[in-house]
Parts: C-alpha cells; structure tokens; sequence
C-alpha cells in the first residue's frame, strides 16, 4: 500500500455524539436516532443505519478475460439487476471466508487465487456499511453444494469484461460495489497490477 499524501489528513472539529437510542432492530440492521453536536457546533438530530454484517463484493474472473455475473429482482428500487457476486458475512468473520462462501452460493465456483482490491464505505452520510471486494481467479466448480438464500431466485451469465464494463458506464448496471469492482480491475489491468495474459484478455 502506498503511503497517504498530507492532503488526506482530516481537518477541523469532528462530530461529537451524545445521547442515542435504537428505534428499530432487525438480524441485519439497527437503526439509532443520535443525538450530536455537528464540527460547526450545531446541535443535530441524526439517524443512523448500523449494519451487522460487511458487504462482499467477489469479481470471478476466467483465464479468457471473461467474468461471471449473477441477476436477481431488488426489492428497495423495485428492479432487476446484474451484478457481481455479493453477500455479507458477520462482522466477527475472516470477510475472506464469507467471500469464499458467497461465490459458492451464487455461482457454484470455488478459486484457487484470492485477491482483496477494494475496501468501501457504502454510504458514510447515514451508515457504517464496509464493504471488501476481491478478484476471484483460478476458477473451478465448487467441489460442495452451496444453496442461495432463500429469498433470492438467482440467474447466472458469463460475459466479457469490457462488455460489463461497458454496461456499468453506460448505466445499465448501477449497483455501486459492481460499478466499483469493475472500474478497480479496470485500473489495475490498464496499471500492469494483474498478470499480463490475463490483462490482456480482459482489456481485449
């Protein structure tokens, strides 16, 4: 990892957070209302989403540049979306181990070479949803049986990366931890980051 510029460095007064209640649980989430004083010094309402998992985002890739992509109806936006592997594994597990556990789930894969590129605050304004992502490689039918959730009715294509890439500029994916991963092993191929056979075959 490089070293952070000066620039990074944080400035001015940070929250101060004071009195807080939970006004909704689930296994999944909290939702607290917090009480604050903001870095200008105004007092402030907030709410807070606590997440009790860290998102895995998993990008498969094969040795021809292809990548796996899986759809499924959402809930919260009301459509279908394509996107890479993605689940949550508890806060207390290697995220390695859920990552590993979710692309078995959702594409009857195992890989034989993990790489972690990517970690996100998915939305920092009101959550403290982390997410990991890692390239997938040396891929292989899951020797086990993996089932999704079931909630989840799971379709499966295997497409170029460009033609993915492709898609995610052009707004036909819009799921952030895919748009994210994609444009990550898009910099890393373009950088010479990523062996160059296989860089090659996804630049095309």
């Amino acid at each position: 990892m490089s070293q952070k510029p000066a620039w990074l460095e944080a400035h001015g007064t940070p929250w101060r957070p004071g009195e807080a209640r939970v006004v909704y649980e689930n296994p999944w989430i909290a939702v607290t209302e917090q009480q604050a004083v903001a870095p200008t010094g105004a007092p402030a309402c907030y709410g807070l989403v606590g997440f009790k998992n860290v998102a895995l985002a998993i990008l498969p890739i094969h040795e021809d540049g292809s990548i796996v992509l899986v759809g499924q109806h959402r809930l919260a936006f009301g459509d279908y979306s394509w996107e890479i592997p993605e689940g949550g594994g508890p806060k207390g597990e290697d995220p390695l181990d859920g990552a590993k556990r979710e692309l078995a789930e959702e594409t009857g894969l195992c890989a034989r070479d993990w790489r972690e590129v990517l970690r996100m605050q998915l939305s920092n304004s009101v959550t403290d949803e982390l997410a990991v992502g890692y390239l997938a490689t040396g891929l292989a039918p899951a020797s086990e049986t993996h089932h999704a959730d079931d909630t989840e009715e799971i379709a499966q294509v295997r497409v170029p990366f460009r033609e993915a890439l492709d898609a995610a500029s052009d707004g036909h994916i819009r799921d952030a931890l895919t748009v994210a991963m994609l444009l990550r092993a898009y910099h890393m191929a373009r950088e010479g980051h990523l062996p160059d056979a296989l860089a090659r075959a996804m630049l095309g």
